[in-house]
């Protein structure tokens, strides 16, 4: 699956009734999108010719010219593997009982996928800019509820091994006393998968009141914490099901993090090195010898 693809599949859920339209004729003709001219698609997908402008906008191009040569690219890279015979993949976490030999593939195939298509879809150039604020921070506030919190203090926990002042606490009335004493000389990462939960919202607006630079790290999609986040780093999974829980979501953002922290600490490693081998040091005590 291509990078652009996954964007459109992400995103598909908060697209107007006329976006799904240009994003179904996308991904059910892929092949043949790159190789047609405007106004042939707008009569094909039954659209004007907007749609299809904002259609690939909204999904991070300057238009349907950039997403073309960008499409053509990535097909020419992936061709080896189109008609491929492939394993039918069911990326569904909770339904209906299967064996645990079922269960088990259809975990760690979503968890791959969440795993692949974040890759795909980062924003190296955004990455950049992200990490450049959090090296650059007196100090760093991180923000989570929910399953988000579980990956908020993993990052915590990394960033303290290579000695970065850094705050966090599952208690959403500390993340708000946190968040009044931020300056413009802080750093603030926001954690949600949907990007719409209302604690986030409420942290990043008050965030802003302080003029602090602000990171978001959310699916893909056209939410609001990214929007108004400085730097806005996109995660991807196949979770589908509400009832599931956090599961593929969690493990793409826990990818996003470590991504982050290990850029922070290659860029700083001639200050961190030491660092994170006392750190090691301080808790190899703490193991049972075989």
């Amino acid at each position: 699956m291509t990078n652009i693809e996954i964007r459109a599949r992400a995103i598909y859920s908060s697209l107007s009734p006329v976006e799904k339209q240009v994003a179904d004729y996308f991904l059910d003709n892929i092949h043949q999108v790159f190789s047609m001219p405007i106004a042939r698609l707008a009569q094909e997908a039954g659209v004007s010719q907007v749609a299809w402008v904002r259609f690939c906008k909204t999904i991070g191009f300057g238009g349907l010219k950039d997403l073309k040569k960008r499409l053509y690219a990535e097909l020419n890279e992936t061709a080896g593997s189109w008609g491929a015979e492939t394993v039918e993949q069911i990326y569904a976490d909770i339904k209906d009982p299967s064996t645990i030999r079922q269960t088990v593939q259809t975990i760690c195939l979503s968890s791959v996928q969440a795993i692949e298509e974040t890759e795909k879809i980062l924003d190296e150039g955004v990455l950049e800019q992200a990490v450049q604020l959090l090296l650059q921070a007196d100090s760093i506030k991180l923000f989570g509820v929910g399953a988000s919190a579980l990956v908020a203090e993993d990052f915590y926990g990394k960033l303290l091994r290579i000695g970065k002042n850094v705050f966090f606490s599952k208690d959403t009335h500390i993340q708000l006393t946190y968040v009044a004493t931020l300056t413009g000389r802080d750093a603030a990462v926001f954690f949600s998968d949907s990007g719409t939960t209302r604690e986030m919202l409420e942290l990043m607006e008050l965030a802003g009141k302080h003029r602090c630079p602000t990171i978001s790290v959310t699916r893909f999609s056209k939410n609001p914490l990214a929007r108004k986040a400085q730097c806005a780093l996109y995660t991807s999974s196949p979770e589908i099901y509400r009832r599931s829980g956090a599961m593929s979501s969690r493990i793409a953002q826990l990818i996003m993090v470590d991504i982050l922290f290990t850029t922070i600490a290659n860029r700083d490693y001639h200050n961190v090195r030491q660092m994170l081998e006392d750190s090691y040091e301080s808790c190899a005590s703490h193991k049972a010898s075989g």
